[in-house]
């Protein structure tokens, strides 16, 4: 093959991409391209900063490399047709998705290639093991539980990493395009994105995963990895990070590892039911939710009165990452101890989280709410013991909470319990009533 075009999507980096590498291997000239979809840019100004910052560094990556980022701005669809007929290109590679956008992208850029007489190879790389490359026995379909999943996960043949291309050559006279400044984003505190940064936070990362069973729990030490929003962008390949994971003796690394597996496990979950954002997984969980304008504006701002919740929903606003503790808790409060629609968190979370996608952050908000792959749909959890659990001298709470600063030990965690005159001064409100007692707070 004498030309190929490369349209990255969500696989954002030169290491161990398979798309890219085959590309090389196989054509004499390359034609990396990402197209900015307009109708995808205003959906989360985050993560709009995010990929405009990984797109930067992958630029200056493919230059080193003697080859360049090609930017156009419409549909993908058209734009890699318009790329492929412009620079004569062969065939186009893509790597594999599962959300309801990306396969139809999928559907249509297959469509578009078949019309034009060009080649359309899709290639693993969004996780460590494609969805569909374990099953269920009796044939078909998907694991719905994750325990059984997860046995025949980590017992399969992965893939083997591909090497990262020498050198890139592109098509002579193609234009490159220029990319438009990074959006400013919604979080002050937000990650710096692009390959560079997530390979130096793996590497720092593989030095302190040790504990990490122990502290992945523990919210003041921030005992986890950060790596997310790198996933979620591919900036990082799934596959290296298990690997590197595994090479690691003790239980803290295979607790990572399984972290890794639980995020293929919702990719197969959403690769049969695409749906996941807005139809509940399991329809006899979907109850009535009420309507609460006012309960759930309080608990987007982080001032519901409960200071866990709050703390986790600040976290949220200010770095666009949140504790994977505090997912659960606050998960739960809206759902459980609020009684409103999980969708409505759904979207809430998906407008700041830097690692926002669609089988991690519905799948996971569907398993708290009940609707999804919980095999205990009615579990809730409860704030308050939650948080003397996890965050048993308040650190976390004060990190986030300011007014709270001042409260010593556990009374953090239940400031109306202070006296009156104390309470006054700390300019925090009380817990919401919206028609609850604070039994509900300390049901379990």
């Amino acid at each position: 093959m004498r030309t190929a075009v490369v349209l990255f999507t969500r696989d954002l980096r030169v290491h161990d991409n398979p798309a890219l590498a085959s590309a090389c291997a196989n054509a004499e000239q390359v034609a990396p391209l990402f197209v900015l979809d307009p109708r995808l840019q205003t959906l989360s100004p985050n993560r709009a900063r995010f990929l405009h910052q990984s797109l930067a560094d992958l630029r200056e990556t493919l230059r080193a490399k003697g080859g360049d980022l090609i930017v156009r701005t419409g549909d993908p669809v058209v734009e890699a047709i318009k790329l492929a007929r412009e620079v004569g290109a062969e065939g186009i590679a893509l790597a594999a998705d599962v959300s309801a956008y990306a396969r139809r992208r999928e559907q249509r850029l297959e469509q578009e290639c078949e019309q034009h007489r060009i080649s359309l190879r899709l290639f693993p790389g969004t996780t460590v093991l494609p969805p569909g490359g374990v099953q269920p026995g009796g044939g078909g379909g998907h694991y719905k539980v994750f325990s059984p999943y997860y046995r025949a996960w980590e017992s399969a043949k992965w893939r083997d990493e591909v090497a990262t291309p020498r050198t890139i050559t592109l098509p002579p006279d193609v234009t490159v395009g220029d990319l438009p400044e990074a959006p400013a984003g919604d979080s002050p505190a937000a990650a710096l994105g692009g390959e560079t940064e997530g390979r130096r936070r793996l590497e720092t990362w593989l030095q302190h995963v040790g504990p990490y069973d122990d502290l992945h729990n523990d919210m003041p030490a921030d005992g986890t990895s950060r790596l997310s929003p790198y996933l979620r962008f591919g900036c990082v390949s799934p596959l290296t990070v298990a690997n590197l994971a595994r090479a690691v003796d003790g239980p803290g690394p295979a607790a990572f590892v399984r972290q890794l597996g639980w995020r293929d496990f919702y990719y197969q979950v959403t690769a049969s039911f695409p749906a996941i954002s807005t139809q509940a997984y399991r329809k006899s969980g979907d109850g009535e939710w009420r309507n609460d304008d006012d309960a759930l504006k309080h608990w987007q701002e982080g001032t519901t009165g409960v200071p866990v919740v709050d703390a986790g929903m600040r976290q949220l606003r200010a770095e666009g990452w949140m504790h994977n503790r505090a997912r659960l808790i606050t998960a739960s409060f809206l759902t459980k101890h609020l009684g409103l629609d999980w969708r409505e968190g759904v979207q809430w979370f998906f407008r700041f989280l830097l690692d926002g996608d669609v089988p991690n952050n519905s799948g996971n908000w569907q398993w708290v709410a009940g609707t999804g792959n919980d095999t205990k749909p009615y579990r809730r959890f409860n704030p308050i013991r939650q948080a003397e659990r996890f965050d048993p001298d308040g650190v976390y709470v004060r990190r986030y909470v300011p007014e709270l600063k001042a409260v010593e030990g556990k009374a953090v965690h239940q400031p109306w319990r202070l006296p009156e005159a104390v309470r006054s001064g700390l300019g925090y409100p009380g817990p919401l009533e919206s028609h609850r007692d604070e039994a509900v707070w300390l049901r379990p």
